[in-house]
């Protein structure tokens, strides 16, 4: 972050009073496309995947162990989008924090427990689509529910602890002199790291997690074609005998859809990652705007990750369908038939 506008010694903040913004030349239109483009993303981003919770909790049909990750990862996406953004949008738009310090702390402990909570969901999903379409023969006696509790206790419970703990101790910020003189004289809230713990935070949340599911995804693809290219060579009498031993057409496609998913995350937070792990050796001289704009970045997954579940999945269209017109309201809307079984 760049702090080349504030004081150098905390004493001078004396003269200004209360604690007040930091300096901005942003104008009116400005601050309203801003504002258009942010409000649009959080429309999309809440109703998007409220439409995926409802989906998958109310029709049977979609009561899968795969299903039951996904509809967790899109109450991650949820929150993000209900909780996050709005007061995101303010101090990125205002560049201003007029929420207090107890808030900002909430809010930086929240917004990090989320984005990790989405990294931890995807590794969960990416050993659920390896087990289905690498190893099918086992996959319904490992994947069971207790297993998908298990997996879902510590996506949710790990992040919380790590991230709560670390901002509320503030040894995230541990040394670090300018962090103080922002929140000393400013309204300032911004998630930040000193080196120690912006390392840690990219190598064991971010870039180990995110190996691990590009080598999974690597595997279950190369496993797939392979798949793909024995039962198309197979004689059609015979294809019934052996169908059971490979993954399921339906699984495989999954498993893509999935690792698009999994692609954009990446995409999306890779750059913010490489921010936290990368300014504090540049003694946090990148600009605040661009440290903003690669936090949007990462936001934006959220809204995207509905808009393909819309694009790949026909079930999400149908069940947008039913829930926009009312017909979910009806009696026995839950054993509706979004797909065909054989699918």
């Amino acid at each position: 972050m760049d702090l080349t506008y504030i004081p150098k010694d905390l004493s001078n903040c004396l003269n200004f009073g209360n604690k007040s913004c930091p300096p901005t030349h942003r104008s009116f239109y400005v601050r309203v496309i801003m504002y258009s483009v942010m409000t649009g993303a959080m429309v999309i981003t809440i109703f998007g995947n409220l439409v995926i919770i409802i989906s998958i909790s109310h029709f049977r049909q979609l009561h899968s162990p795969t299903n039951f990750l996904i509809l967790s990862m899109a109450t991650t996406d949820f929150l993000l989008g209900f909780v996050i953004m709005p007061y995101s949008m303010v101090r990125s738009v205002e560049s201003c924090w007029y929420f207090g310090d107890g808030f900002c702390k909430f809010h930086a402990s929240f917004d990090m427990m989320l984005s990790l909570t989405s990294i931890f969901h995807l590794c969960s999903i990416a050993i659920d689509r390896f087990y289905a379409v690498c190893d099918p023969l086992h996959y319904t006696t490992t994947m069971t529910t207790s297993m998908i509790k298990r997996l879902l206790a510590f996506c949710w419970s790990a992040p919380a602890l790590f991230s709560f703990g670390l901002v509320l101790s503030e040894a995230n910020v541990s040394g670090m002199q300018s962090y103080e003189i922002l929140v000393a004289c400013f309204k300032f809230c911004a998630l930040t790291f000193n080196k120690f713990w912006g390392t840690v935070l990219f190598t064991t949340c971010f870039f180990t997690p995110g190996s691990i599911m590009v080598g999974i995804y690597s595997k279950i693809f190369i496993v797939s074609k392979r798949h793909a290219r024995v039962i198309s060579n197979m004689p059609e009498n015979t294809k019934g005998e052996v169908k059971n031993t490979l993954s399921k057409k339906k699984d495989r496609k999954a498993a893509k859809t999935l690792g698009i998913v999994m692609g954009v995350f990446l995409a999306c937070w890779l750059p913010c990652f490489l921010a936290v792990l990368i300014d504090p050796y540049l003694d946090y001289s990148t600009p605040i705007i661009v440290l903003d704009l690669l936090v949007w970045l990462g936001y934006f997954n959220s809204t995207c990750n509905p808009l393909i579940h819309g694009f790949f999945y026909p079930w999400f269209r149908k069940a947008l369908k039913y829930i926009v017109s009312g017909k979910i309201f009806s009696s026995h809307s839950e054993t509706a038939k979004l797909f065909p079984e054989a699918h």
